[in-house]
């Protein structure tokens, strides 16, 4: 009995504790983090034992994905909540509306003081924005080193143009992924332990070019590329795969032609975006390390995400931007050890739809018309173990892009099970997979007579979708940017038409 009361007291006086001031919430987001490259899961030789400590000490999402995998429309989905059909930041060049509300605002009615540091990426704008208490961004993609110097570019260096640090100019000193933690712990240090916090930490690594830091550069030199099955194009029954894919291939998104390069190495290049992950890694590991050090670890919750996956010649393709479980698919990982049992492992699938909610629900401010205000939904009763009803699909969409017309517009109904992708706006056919005997994606069902009531069944649901939030009209946007519409003269020749289009 005395056992219990103790337990007793312990449990009401941790519900008073959190009652009195909320808990303090760092979101670190990566960016083209692809879902697998994480060394708990198995990879032969990356390390990332940062991340691997998240995981063990925390809980791991599996079947995390984010709902349009490209770096400004994924942005927006998490800092509001909804679809990029709905937010209308469908490109890297579409500004957010000045009505939409990010969950932080709702952060900063509940007392909670505000941070945002890094790849800021919706519009072309580093000015400060609404939400964020401090800001501490740089314009764009950024760039990895400020005097552009790195032997691993395949690709130029873009613009350099420093931070806008809460509206003032300063210079990048060093490099990137070290300098933005240095400012996360920096702005840690100076705030009031009585008051809660909330971090966003924007990494601008992985995302290509991939330059390692000096320290890493040559670590993987050596290692086996790992390469997928569907590298090479299926010679046996090239109609059962779209055209648009077999055509990409000699594209600057294709595996034939990555950047527009005809001496593309895409070992060279994997390997280097593994050493770019490493420093994220190490930095990931200072703040646990400081948290620890203040004795705050236990009660912080530490979330870390990628913006999008990256495909590394799944169906001949690099990049992101398809419906492929490459692409669509990311890290996430939530660690809190007063909130959530070490070796958690949440399998449903989950979205960057739902980080609005779920952070705001942790936080005591999730507002009352939560349902209709998100398309995403709070899946903290998931993270308790909670046998709740959850979604059995989810959409995907993608808007074609006149700086990169090699990628249709596409969407896709994701199941647990089963995925179909519908293109739009290209004379081709459609793809279905079944994730469960075919988690790479080698066969496409969309011409098996015996999966047609199915491809009906889940084309009627994928419209439901859109036709419940708001989705049937396409945006348009007028052209912007540099277009890339090359093929290699002496590349991969252009597909035939499927063959189930022709007739005598």
């Amino acid at each position: 009995m005395r056992a219990f009361l103790s337990a007793l007291c312990f449990f009401l006086a941790g519900l008073a504790s959190a009652a009195e001031r909320p808990r303090d919430i760092l979101f670190i987001l990566a960016d083209d983090h692809r879902y697998d490259a994480m060394s708990f899961l198995g990879h032969p030789w990356l390390e990332t034992p940062a991340l691997d400590r998240l995981a063990k000490g925390g809980a791991h999402f599996p079947k995390a994905m984010v709902t349009t995998s490209l770096c400004s429309p994924s942005r927006a989905s998490i800092l509001t909540g909804l679809y990029a059909h709905s937010h209308r930041v469908v490109d890297n060049y579409n500004p957010v509306s000045p009505d939409l509300v990010f969950f932080p605002q709702l952060l900063q009615a509940a007392g909670y003081r505000t941070a945002f540091l890094g790849k800021w990426h919706m519009g072309e704008t580093d000015e400060p924005q609404r939400g964020f208490d401090h800001w501490a961004v740089f314009k764009g993609q950024g760039t990895y080193w400020p005097d552009g110097h790195g032997t691993s570019r395949v690709v130029p260096q873009t613009a350099y143009d420093g931070f806008n640090v809460n509206g003032e100019r300063r210079p990048q000193k060093g490099y990137i992924t070290d300098e933005l933690t240095d400012m996360a712990l920096e702005w840690l240090e100076t705030n009031d332990p009585d008051k809660p916090l909330f971090l966003y930490l924007s990494h601008k690594a992985v995302h290509s070019d991939f330059v390692p830091h000096d320290r890493h550069l040559g670590r993987y030199a050596d290692k086996p590329f790992p390469a997928p099955p569907t590298l090479a194009a299926p010679a046996d029954n090239p109609g059962h795969w779209p055209r648009w894919v077999l055509d990409q291939r000699n594209s600057r998104h294709g595996a034939a032609f990555g950047y527009n390069l005809p001496d593309f190495d895409l070992p060279f290049y994997y390997r280097r975006y593994m050493e770019a992950l490493l420093a994220v890694d190490e930095n990931v590991a200072r703040i646990l390390d400081w948290l620890e050090k203040k004795g705050r670890l236990e009660s912080t919750l530490v979330v870390y995400m990628g913006d999008n996956g990256f495909q590394f010649g799944e169906h001949g393709l690099i990049d992101k931007r398809t419906a492929y479980e490459a692409s669509i698919r990311v890290p996430l990982l939530m660690h809190c050890p007063d909130l959530i049992p070490a070796g958690t492992v949440v399998r449903e699938t989950v979205a960057n739809i739902d980080i609005a909610p779920t952070l705001l629900e942790i936080a005591g401010a999730l507002p009352g018309d939560a349902a209709e205000r998100f398309h995403g939904r709070s899946f903290l009763p998931l993270l308790k173990g909670e046998k709740v009803a959850w979604r059995d699909e989810i959409l995907y969409e993608y808007y074609w892009e006149q700086n990169y017309p090699q990628t249709p517009t596409v969407h896709a109904l994701v199941g647990s099970r089963w995925k179909y992708i519908r293109p739009h706006g290209t004379w081709d056919i459609g793809e279905l997979y079944d994730l469960e005997s075919d988690p790479r994606e080698e066969r496409n069902l969309f011409l098996d007579p015996d999966q047609q009531d199915r491809i009906r069944e889940m084309n009627a649901r994928l419209f439901d979708l859109l036709e419940e939030s708001e989705g049937e009209n396409l945006p348009l946007l007028r052209d912007r940017g540099e277009v890339y519409p090359w093929r290699l003269k002496n590349g991969p020749a252009a597909a035939p038409f499927p063959s189930s289009f022709t007739r005598e």
